[in-house]
């Protein structure tokens, strides 16, 4: 039995019970059959307890949490703290403000609760990044000891969240980055992206439901491991059905990160002002860096879009384009760089066989 059919029957029996005392008030009044009247008047309560109980108690209660759910931990602390504060500046001031004459001495106290608690709300909320790293400084120096054996506070680990998109988890490589401690925080993944996820996992294309199961064995592993805080949280955006645009919506409200590798998604964050945590962008700053006239060790593995043009990959991933290489395919040698370029897809090296020289 639901919580809202509970309230709803509460609501009923409440209200058919104060409707029946009042229909016999209202019978002895008008001297009408008070029976009667009773009974008419709890039908009409038993009705209206049972249609309107629901926007008096659970939905209001359900609406004021989904709002609380989406305001980032940060801000409900900063708030919480600055009500607390603004309340004890007011009881301070209770009793002088009780002293003023005639009736403004009954009402500022009332007054002053009211002004103090929100401008406690709003000073501390608006500060909060100051406030946050304040805390997280003393937090720090009392956790000297651990710092120096190269360990990290608690409170600056929860102090970070990072948003996951569904693409960068069934990319997979955000359990290695995380596993490694370059990911500090909690990586927070709401509903409805775990409920993508399940919908690729679910479809009926071959390729797309074995990427949405290795998205869901790299969440598995991501959850399994001590060292990476995961939450999966029902927090969501009232009027955005798409997935893509709730991240940014959420990145905005939460004031974090969105980690992704969609191309589409990193450009309209960075235009509503989220910060992007982009896969790609770091595999490709922390791959190999390579200068024209160093030689490398290639396996050439298979011809080019050119003619004559060889193919081979760098430990890292990097493209290698051999311009004489195809004789070589299938063997490793030796190769001197030419040029670097550098595209939206990645890094791309050209180099070449040195030709050795004919002696007569």
């Amino acid at each position: 039995m639901s919580v809202e059919l509970i309230f709803r029957l509460l609501g009923m029996a409440i209200l058919a019970v104060v409707g029946a005392y009042t229909g016999a008030d209202f019978g002895k009044i008008y001297q009408q059959d008070a029976l009667t009247s009773g009974i008419i008047f709890a039908l009409v309560g038993a009705l209206i307890g049972l249609i309107l109980t629901p926007y008096v108690t659970t939905r209001p209660m359900r609406t004021f949490r989904s709002l609380l759910g989406r305001i980032a931990a940060e801000t409900l602390f900063a708030g919480l703290v600055g009500l607390v504060s603004g309340l004890v500046v007011a009881a301070l001031l209770a009793f002088p403000l009780s002293t003023l004459p005639n009736i403004v001495g009954d009402v500022a106290p009332f007054l002053g609760v009211l002004l103090f608690g929100y401008l406690g709300v709003a000073l501390f909320v608006m500060r909060q990044g100051d406030i946050m790293g304040m805390l997280s400084s003393f937090s720090n120096r009392g956790s000297g000891e651990a710092g120096k054996n190269g360990g990290s506070s608690s409170w600056s680990k929860m102090n970070r969240t990072v948003l996951l998109d569904t693409s960068v988890i069934i990319d997979g490589r955000i359990a290695d980055i995380a596993s490694t401690g370059f990911l500090p925080g909690t990586l927070l993944i709401p509903r409805f992206v775990l409920n993508e996820l399940q919908y690729v996992a679910d479809s009926p294309d071959g390729l797309r439901r074995q990427r949405g199961r290795r998205g869901m064995e790299v969440l598995s592993n991501l959850q399994k491991d001590p060292n990476v805080m995961v939450r999966i949280s029902d927090i969501d955006v009232d009027g955005v059905r798409e997935v893509d645009s709730k991240l940014v919506v959420l990145g905005r409200q939460l004031k974090c990160p969105v980690l992704t590798n969609d191309y589409n998604l990193n450009k309209v964050a960075e235009l509503q002002g989220v910060t992007v945590l982009n896969i790609n962008e770091l595999a490709n700053a922390v791959k190999s860096v390579v200068l024209p006239g160093e030689i490398l060790r290639i396996n050439v593995i298979q011809e080019g879009k050119e003619r004559d043009q060889g193919v081979g990959y760098m430990e890292d991933g990097t493209m290698v384009v051999v311009e004489n290489g195809q004789e070589e395919i299938g063997e490793y040698a030796d190769v001197t760089v030419t040029k670097v370029l550098q595209t939206a897809a990645g890094r791309m090296i050209f180099a070449r066989i040195p030709t050795t020289p004919t002696t007569a």
